[in-house]
């Protein structure tokens, strides 16, 4: 939604600046212009990208449309199922959460968070770090080292439609710079005809590089950085999940080991003390 109210502010400020300066808007009109703009920005990524950079570019461009779902209702989620596995390794062993960690979509314990479960990429990682700290072959600096080459590797490759859309976006006004040019060539041809015909022409090639700037900086950037932001917001929810499982590894309780996850959480989402203690306790008795 604010993705559009600001694309809705970008096009009023231009546009009605222009016209309130006694521009005439029907000059700006120009599809020919915008064809060769979009139509090399659309060949240029075809070719610059690989299959599955495009797929995964085309998958992520509708979620800037989308509001963010790291929430404080999502996270508080997370630390309750967090606990309640903790709780039970801490009261049963380790081999008590086997059957849930191996099935973790039957299994009561996930299925009671739905925000959670029903994120396969959060569910995988979760469980896959369980069953290593099931297996015991490994101490807590080891799968510290894992977790950390693992999330930046999530990382890295959830930042690459955010670059993507960048150097799109940095080609954009070059694109326009083209299609100026390809304008200007066209009036020279035609310097035979009135001037006032010449003008609409000079006119009509300088759209082009207008153009290119306002799709660079007013439509495409932005994206970029949108995407990047919902992306970090996503790595964030990893390192919660890895910070509280070492905690439990090195020895804490799990009211304290969630604690550590909490402290992990930027300032807008993360839940105070109390309020994660009394979402624990609600879940608990349900």
């Amino acid at each position: 939604m604010l993705v559009i109210i600001g694309y809705l502010v970008v096009s009023a400020s231009v546009f009605g600046g222009f016209a309130l300066a006694g521009g005439h808007l029907a000059a700006l009109l120009q599809p020919v212009e915008l064809l060769m703009i979009g139509g090399a920005a659309a060949g240029a990524f075809f070719v610059g990208n690989s299959g599955k950079v495009i797929k995964a570019t085309l998958k992520a461009l509708p979620t800037v449309f989308k509001g963010s779902k790291y929430s404080k209702a999502l996270y508080l989620e997370l630390f309750a199922l967090l606990y309640e596995i903790l709780a039970k390794v801490r009261k049963e062993g380790l081999m008590s959460i086997e059957s849930d960690i191996d099935t973790p979509h039957e299994s009561p314990l996930f299925t009671k968070y739905p925000k959670i479960s029903g994120d396969h990429h959060v569910i995988e990682f979760l469980t896959d770090y369980l069953r290593i700290m099931v297996g015991g072959n490994l101490n807590a600096f080891e799968i510290e080292n894992l977790m950390d080459n693992e999330i930046e590797t999530h990382h890295h490759e959830g930042e690459v439609p955010a670059q993507v859309v960048a150097k799109l976006g940095d080609g954009m006004p070059a694109f326009g710079i083209v299609a100026a040019v390809m304008g200007v060539v066209h009036t020279m041809e035609s310097v035979g005809i009135p001037p006032a015909e010449l003008g609409i022409l000079i006119a009509h090639a300088l759209v082009g590089t207008f153009l290119g700037i306002l799709l660079a900086y007013g439509f495409v950037g932005p994206l970029s950085t949108l995407l990047e932001q919902k992306h970090n917001e996503g790595t964030k929810l990893f390192q919660c999940i890895k910070v509280t499982l070492l905690a439990s590894l090195n020895g804490y309780a799990p009211q304290v080991a969630v604690e550590f996850g909490r402290k992990v959480l930027y300032s807008t989402e993360r839940p105070t003390f109390t309020e994660l203690e009394d979402y624990v306790k609600q879940s608990k008795s349900k």
